[in-house]
């Protein structure tokens, strides 16, 4: 693709203004959320979705989340239910995405759902994504912004390594405090945990009231983030290392003695907010691999051991 001029924008109010109308004019904008960077395009815009697929390098089959500023204005694309109810009065804006049935009038590009019956739908907290929400006033698809499969941004600077050249801007909102992406909820049918993410599925459980069921990794794409080989640095990635090999550096948790730390204290909320960034460290030193210590299978830890696990599949 022809290399655009990327500029990068504070997020004051003109700022604000102005990617609010790179988006109005069909342009893309990488956005801060409190998870990660998102690439954003006006989610009605079949053009501007398409440049999502082609500056990312993403597989067509792979849907999108739109981004909106309310559980109000959510309501306007999908078919609301109680349940989405009780999780939006608990959850939003946060790190929570839920798919619902779209709405025949929706209005947006079928290349969002990737032509499936439902849409992936969140609104996000972090004050500079509400902002720019509100100043373009309608919906905006935003996967991660980095090249498809790679690790995914937590800084503007990450966004600017990857895709600098085929994005119009960058709205610089600083470092990502969540750091792992939106957890992802089925609702058209029984409550399905589709992606494990920055909130706990048992505190979305506690809310519920019962458990979650969970998506049989067989299953077809249903919502982002589950491909199998995904997240992943150069290096080869190797979990639940207590050793190092050969040419491996060593990303810890808890004391142990290693190049990079996602929490000395095992403090899991610590870990995923270092998680991307602490990757991109690593793989920026040219390791032939990255051993990770074991991390546990609870909380944020569920999210965590899922990018891991992803970023140490065979790649495609």
């Amino acid at each position: 693709m022809s290399s655009l001029s990327t500029t990068v924008h504070t997020p004051d109010t003109a700022g604000i203004f102005r990617c609010a109308e790179t988006l109005s004019a069909g342009g893309l904008i990488a956005l801060p959320t409190e998870t990660v960077y998102g690439l954003g395009a006006d989610a009605r815009n079949d053009t501007a979705v398409a440049r999502i697929f082609e500056a990312k390098g993403r597989p067509r089959f792979n849907p999108l989340i739109v981004h909106v500023a309310s559980a109000q204005i959510a309501q306007r694309y999908v078919h609301w239910s109680d349940t989405a109810q009780r999780l939006a009065d608990a959850f939003w804006p946060g790190a929570l995405t839920l798919v619902l049935p779209i709405r025949d009038d929706a209005g947006l590009s079928p290349l969002v759902t990737a032509e499936l019956p439902t849409l992936a739908i969140r609104v996000p907290a972090h004050p500079v994504a509400q902002a720019l929400l509100r100043q373009f006033d309608g919906p905006v698809a935003a996967p991660s912004a980095n090249r498809s499969g790679k690790i995914s941004p937590t800084t503007a600077q990450h966004v600017i390594d990857g895709l600098s050249g085929r994005i119009e801007a960058i709205l610089d909102g600083g470092a990502c405090p969540v750091g792992v992406e939106s957890t992802i909820i089925g609702l058209s049918g029984t409550p399905t945990l589709l992606r494990p993410g920055g909130v706990a599925s048992e505190d979305i459980e506690a809310v519920l009231g019962s458990p979650l069921t969970q998506r049989n990794q067989s299953d077809p794409l249903t919502a982002p983030g589950q491909m199998l080989s995904h997240y992943a640095p150069g290096a080869r990635v190797r979990l639940n290392a207590t050793t190092i090999q050969p040419g491996e550096m060593l990303l810890g948790f808890g004391p142990v003695d290693c190049m990079l730390n996602l929490s000395e204290t095992g403090n899991l909320v610590e870990a995923a907010a270092n998680l991307f960034h602490h990757l991109h460290a690593l793989d920026a030193m040219g390791p032939e691999g990255i051993a990770v210590s074991p991390i546990p299978m609870t909380g944020l830890g569920l999210a965590i051991n899922d990018r891991l696990s992803r970023a140490a599949a065979p790649r495609p």
